[in-house]
């Protein structure tokens, strides 16, 4: 679902994963060249996708909000050409958000079952 802005979503969208590719050092471009040759519902890109949710604060933005009305695409770029942390920390933080990630689909299979 498209908020006001033609590039806004409600969650980050996959798609934006090569367009931070150049945005920091080798260990993260590593990360992006990964990703980028993966299915869209494989653990590690749905953990991306999760840390950049927690990270530019997704669930926090409506469709009025200054982020929304510059687009997804604007918002990602801040988000990790403003990260402080070192590239084996922002790392750190997906591999969290992957494990996060399968714990739940281990979750669902299990009540499911």
């Amino acid at each position: 679902m498209l908020l006001y802005q033609e590039d806004a979503e409600l969650l980050f969208p996959e798609r934006l994963i090569p367009r931070l590719r150049d945005l920091r050092g080798d260990a993260f471009r590593n990360l992006i060249d990964q990703l980028i040759d993966s299915a869209p519902n494989d653990p590690a890109v749905l953990g991306f996708s999760l840390m950049m949710v927690r990270m530019a604060s997704c669930m926090t933005c409506t469709a009025d909000s200054y982020r929304a009305m510059n687009g997804c695409t604007a918002c990602a770029i801040k988000t990790i050409s403003g990260y402080k942390g070192s590239d084996e920390e922002l790392i750190q933080q997906w591999q969290q958000a992957c494990d996060d990630v399968i714990a739940w689909q281990e979750h669902e299979v299990a009540v499911s079952a």
